[in-house]
């Protein structure tokens, strides 16, 4: 990773916007480019810019924008689609065939820079006591509404989480919104362990000292609603199906390093799990910074480290290690 100076965005269309970027931070998928290189057939080519969680203020408009004006501080949706294919058409711009997503290889450059240039569309001004660091978190936090939305009727329900990340947190803060009752949440650092208690997790364990089906069975003995994948580990999903109760729903959030998932026929099959994938999220940014706004999600226990810019080499290098009990770790520009 290296800093370069490069030519500042122009307004091309003119429903452009121009923001100067205040915050980024920094999301699981950065560092699978940054390690890995690649996401599946999503492939880096060097130099390029990762980076799709932010929050600027608008520095220039062009001529048609009505939405924003220059000065105000918004949060930035990183999905670009093209509003004419057949998925945008039925509303599901999140899997348009034509999608430009910020900071995704042979799509968009990433919004890890001083300027960037966006749509209005995808501009969300940030009123009321909104902070730039709760317009960058309303990424993550999009898809944890997200999820929670396409999983069951959560209130009251019993919830599993596996991988207690941004992620993981984003999803839990949500299904309590929605008044889910009780929630069973692991991870492997025991930092953000102390996190989900902090957020009154029901139960939490680390699955490298805890064997986690036994102790949520001793805690469940029927099983819980719906269990949230939420670190893209084959271990994470084969304990999720077990510890569903029959009829419960498996939904998987995390991006996994591996090509294929593997499931067991047996307790899948005879006890009719269902099955549900996550693809980012759509329309759930403004209702993520309303609840942020309104109070009914509270991510402040979510930002743990915070990184200047020249230093953006030292926060991904410590979020992809794992160190010092990172959540979610942010670089002011």
């Amino acid at each position: 990773m290296e800093m370069r100076d490069i030519p500042e965005p122009r307004l091309i269309k003119p429903d452009d916007v121009k923001i100067k970027m205040s915050v980024v931070g920094i999301c699981g998928s950065d560092i699978h480019y940054y390690t890995q290189g690649a996401i599946g057939s999503q492939k880096v080519k060097y130099p390029f810019t990762v980076g799709h969680e932010g929050a600027g203020i608008v520095a220039e408009v062009g001529p048609e924008v009505k939405r924003v004006k220059p000065g105000d501080t918004v949060a930035i949706e990183p999905a670009m689609p093209c509003w004419q294919c057949d998925q945008c058409l039925a509303g599901r711009h999140h899997t348009c065939r034509n999608l430009r997503f910020l900071g995704c290889p042979g799509q968009a450059e990433g919004c890890l820079m001083e300027y960037i240039v966006m749509p209005e569309k995808n501009c969300f001004p940030l009123s009321g006591n909104l902070t730039t660091d709760q317009g960058s978190i309303s990424e993550p936090m999009a898809i944890g509404v997200y999820s929670v939305k396409k999983s069951i009727d959560i209130n009251g329900a019993s919830v599993g989480i596996l991988g207690f990340g941004p992620i993981g947190m984003s999803v839990m803060l949500a299904a309590r919104e929605r008044e889910a009752d009780k929630f069973y949440v692991t991870d492997k650092i025991n930092e953000r362990l102390a996190i989900a208690r902090k957020e009154k997790a029901t139960w939490t364990g680390n699955p490298l000292d805890t064997d986690i089906v036994r102790k949520i069975k001793e805690e469940a003995p029927t099983g819980l609603d719906v269990v949230f994948e939420c670190c893209g580990q084959q271990e994470a999903l084969d304990q999720a199906v077990d510890i569903l109760k029959p009829g419960g729903k498996l939904v998987v959030v995390g991006i996994p390093e591996f090509d294929r998932w593997s499931m067991n026929v047996e307790t899948t099959r005879r006890r009719e799990i269902s099955l549900q994938f996550i693809r980012r999220q759509v329309d759930c940014v403004k209702p993520a910074l309303e609840m942020m706004m309104n109070g009914s999600i509270n991510v402040s226990n979510m930002v743990t480290h915070r990184f200047s810019f020249n230093r953006t080499k030292e926060a991904f290098d410590l979020v992809a290690d794992y160190r010092d009990g990172v959540m979610k770790a942010m670089v002011d520009l």
